[in-house]
């Protein structure tokens, strides 16, 4: 059979087209995530910033990966490498970096606890973030240790997980406002006095979820490697009871009990307690309370955490975006709803869709979004006076956190060089000679006014002044301002090391020369130094991420 030259082109057409749509659902994640961004981009006339430089790209990943900017050999190292996949290979090796898993615990431990959590003897949660340090570090599936927070077994030291419900002691209400804000996204607190009057909930909906934490009680177990355990015991019976809205509320009047309720679903279904079951009124101190013969918060936990849940995934991928872009697509990150719609909505669908399709792998997620160009974007642009650009079309700038800012004081003035010379490692990351945690924590501990806005003040200003960074400066036997002082190097080279130790960056020419110009003055070299290494140790260049 004779085959005519337009049917074969009409059939080489096809199978192409056939190719093209099977490329397109194939697409990396990090292309799909430039190509939405770039529509948005193109439909509202936006110009984004050109893409960012070694240099602040350097800086930018290591503080979002590691929490401390990278050491003096490493930037210099990645400033000099001229392969053309070398930031894709810096940023798989610091997902692998020992402080990765540091790194990811101090930030998911600002989400579920902040800097002052309620409840007694939440301020000592070593172990909870000793535990969540591990799930980031052996890169465990999110929802399986979004799991084993709610069903919260063992105890708090040797444990970790059960502390989040420590700090909700007896308060089943704050539970669920917690439980619903942090892992599905969704803010119930307006209905835990009134029916909602812009969102469906109801009261009795906010109720139906406290009631999965009603038999919830936090049990004292005794001394765990010399700190107070809990352990999260959970009662056979027990109800929450509603009282109906706040304005009828009358003194001493008694609620109907409340069953638990899945969100926007089904009654959970109990099984009856045998007639003859007679039940404790307390746990004993001491000792592990028993099992339930019905769990409700693992009930809870299990229908949370199901791939099928309809906000567990996309909650997830809102809260992990603005990590490292700033803003969630839908902004605040915890009010998911139809009256506050995502501005890139086919990207929120790819980001959860994705994460659920490669079982809540987060490195997986975590190096898609990095290696997209929108995350490699300068941090200059039009938008510079907006903290959260809404079209992501800059990079994101913030303030170094508390943690963040003591530790890579401590790498910027070598003062890691003089611990390890002296062989006298703290305790703690924390618990360095000649500084105050507690003073890191008050001055820089909360830099946001909380919708992300820089609120750095007098208190900042008078600390970097006069405060204990200028101990790390000036101390010996290793540290920056020694190596130095003994270097038989110009000027000019030294003054680059000082840059690249401290900016992660070279100097212009400009700057080198007005350094150089204060250092080789004959009055006073070994202060000119010293003030040198604080001028960029404190500048607002090294205060922020860039």
């Amino acid at each position: 059979m004779k085959v005519t030259r337009a049917i074969l082109i009409a059939v080489v057409l096809i199978c192409f087209a056939g190719l093209g749509v099977q490329a397109q659902t194939k697409l990396p994640l990090r292309n799909v995530i430039d190509t939405h961004v770039e529509a948005a981009w193109k439909k509202n006339n936006i110009t984004p910033a050109t893409a960012s430089s070694d240099a602040e790209f350097l800086r930018r990943v290591h503080l979002d990966l590691l929490g401390v900017i990278p050491t003096h050999d490493d930037a210099a190292a990645f400033l000099d490498d001229t392969a053309a996949d070398k930031r894709e290979k810096l940023i798989n090796r610091l997902l692998e970096h020992p402080r990765y898993g540091v790194h990811q615990s101090d930030v998911w431990d600002m989400v579920y606890f902040g800097r002052n959590p309620p409840g007694y003897g939440t301020d000592k949660r070593e172990g909870f973030q000793d535990w969540l340090r591990d799930q980031f570090q052996k890169n465990r599936p999110y929802n399986e240790w979004v799991k084993a927070i709610l069903q919260a077994d063992g105890n708090t030291v040797e444990d970790g997980a059960p502390m989040f419900f420590v700090q909700y002691k007896s308060r089943p209400e704050d539970a669920a406002e917690a439980i619903t804000q942090k892992f599905l996204g969704v803010q119930l607190q307006c209905a835990r006095c009134h029916d909602h009057p812009f969102k469906p909930w109801t009261q009795l909906d906010f109720y139906g979820v406290a009631a999965f934490m009603a038999r919830l009680r936090v049990v004292d177990v005794g001394t765990k490697n010399k700190v107070k355990a809990y352990a999260i015991g959970e009662m056979n019976t027990g109800d929450v009871l509603f009282t109906g809205p706040a304005s009828e509320q009358t003194p001493g009047k008694k609620g109907q009990p409340v069953k638990p309720k899945f969100l926007n679903g089904d009654a959970l279904t109990e099984p009856e307690l045998p007639k003859d079951f007679e039940e404790p009124r307390n746990f004993a101190s001491g000792k592990m309370p028993p099992k339930p013969k019905f769990s409700r918060k693992n009930e809870l936990a299990n229908w949370i955490t199901d791939a099928k849940n309809p906000y567990f995934a996309r909650a997830a991928a809102n809260r992990i975006w603005p990590q490292f872009l700033g803003k969630g697509v839908v902004n605040p990150i915890d009010n998911l709803g139809k009256e506050n719609p995502p501005s890139h909505p086919e990207l929120l669908d790819a980001l959860s869709a994705e994460f659920v399709a490669h079982n809540f792998d987060l490195k997986w997620l975590i190096r898609e979004i990095l290696n997209s160009k929108v995350y490699q974007l300068s941090s200059t642009g039009s938008s510079v006076d907006d903290a959260h650009p809404l079209w992501y079309e800059r990079g994101r700038y913030r303030p170094l956190s508390a943690e963040e800012l003591l530790e890579s004081w401590v790498l910027a003035a070598g003062y890691d060089r003089v611990l390890e010379v002296s062989n006298q490692q703290p305790k703690s990351r924390f618990q360095i000679r000649g500084i105050t945690w507690d003073y890191i924590r008050r001055f820089f501990g909360r830099p946001n006014d909380g919708v992300g806005n820089f609120q750095g003040g007098m208190h900042e200003h008078l600390y970097l002044n006069n405060g204990q960074v200028h101990t790390l400066i000036s101390s010996s036997s290793g540290g920056l301002k020694q190596v130095l002082t003994d270097s038989k190097d110009s000027w000019e080279v030294r003054v680059e090391r000082m840059y690249v130790q401290v900016l992660s960056r070279r100097p212009t020419k400009q700057e080198s020369e007005r350094f150089v110009a204060h250092l080789i003055a004959p009055d006073d070299p070994d202060g000119r130094l010293h003030d040198a290494i604080w001028a960029l140790m404190t500048c607002s260049e090294f205060r922020f991420n860039h």
